[in-house]
């Protein structure tokens, strides 16, 4: 129902004017008067254009420092690159067609999938323990701040730090371990047996405390009212852990399981400082075969071969991961669509 009072008893054609004016300003819900006209914008929206002119500063930036190179790795795998050479060749695909007959590429990508499982398994299972450890201890702080030393090392220095503990003449874990009757007269790194072990746990002692340190924020947002009233339900821990924590943490497993795992694609700082790829090339896996191919035998045509191999790869095994690890919150269930 419009209101249409002009107010005051004026003469007729002032009032019906002024009553016109309000019929679209006020009406009347539920006996309340409600305002169901919106005024205009002083200022009009702006357009799309003009968010895309905001953004075309750091558009054009990152544009220079990935899409360039990366066509230019492209052009790269397509032709013979030799330094100091006047003129790059065509090559019929030989980089790409090589790649199938070569028996270190193929190992490689063996001892990477090794490599990054056991990484893997052993730095989410420790963070995700640890991190239930430390939510809600005492000295919650003191210990996270310990725990994450080693992440704050670089990770040369860190292979460094290792090399002198792993080291068969004067290393305190290598004398631990032949004190232990685990390895005997053997170097931990000097064993084909053993190198591949060796280099896993020097790179989950560096990067367990960002797992622990991404889980342990995860806890901290799970709902005290789910865990109560799973526990007056007659939940004890283990069962509340894996039917309310586990599943509200997802997110934040998700995110540590991603960045840990194009990590493990992608740095050998340590493996180069410990082993170099040996021995017997044990422990080459393929980003470190592409650090030697591409930058000591300088063969770049075959090296960015490699490397598109290796970015492809990691695109799509980060996304059957994120479908993996989806959070069973956020899925639709096929009865309620």
């Amino acid at each position: 129902m419009a209101v249409t009072t002009a107010g005051g008893g004026r003469g007729i054609g002032g009032g019906a004017s002024a009553a016109a004016g309000k019929q679209h300003l006020l009406e009347m819900r539920e006996g309340a008067r409600v305002i169901s006209h919106t005024p205009a914008r002083l200022n009009t929206a702006p357009s799309r254009a003009y968010y895309f002119y905001l953004m075309l500063p750091a558009i054009i930036v990152l544009a220079c420092i990935t899409l360039y190179p990366f066509f230019w790795l492209v052009w790269m795998s397509l032709h013979d690159v030799d330094v100091g050479a006047a003129a790059d060749k065509w090559n019929d695909f030989a980089n790409w067609i090589r790649l199938g007959r070569d028996r270190k590429f193929q190992d490689g990508w063996w001892l990477l999938l090794q490599y990054s499982a056991m990484c893997m398994v052993l730095q989410i299972g420790l963070g995700v323990l640890l991190a239930v450890i430390l939510n809600g201890s005492r000295h919650e702080k003191l210990l996270v701040t310990i725990f994450l030393m080693p992440m704050m090392m670089a990770p040369v220095v860190a292979g460094l730090v290792w090399y002198y503990l792993y080291n068969s003449t004067f290393g305190w874990y290598h004398w631990l371990m032949q004190s232990a009757g685990i390895l005997g007269e053997r170097s931990i790194l000097g064993d084909p047996s053993t190198a591949m072990l060796g280099i896993v746990i020097v790179d989950t002692w560096q990067w367990t405390p960002l797992i622990t340190l991404i889980v342990l924020a995860g806890l901290k947002r799970v709902p005290r009212d789910q865990l109560e009233a799973n526990m007056v339900d007659g939940a004890g821990e283990i069962r509340n852990f894996f039917q309310i924590t586990l599943p509200n943490i997802y997110p934040f497993l998700l995110i540590a399981i991603l960045l840990r795992f194009m990590d493990n694609f992608r740095f050998i700082d340590h493996i180069l400082v410990l082993t170099g790829g040996g021995p017997a090339d044990s422990t080459k896996i393929l980003p470190t075969y592409l650090f030697d191919v591409s930058f000591q035998f300088f063969k770049l045509g075959r090296g960015a071969a490699i490397a598109l191999t290796l970015l492809a790869v990691t695109i799509v095994l980060g996304l059957i991961l994120v479908r993996v690890f989806q959070s069973p919150t956020a899925q639709t269930r096929p009865e309620d669509s």
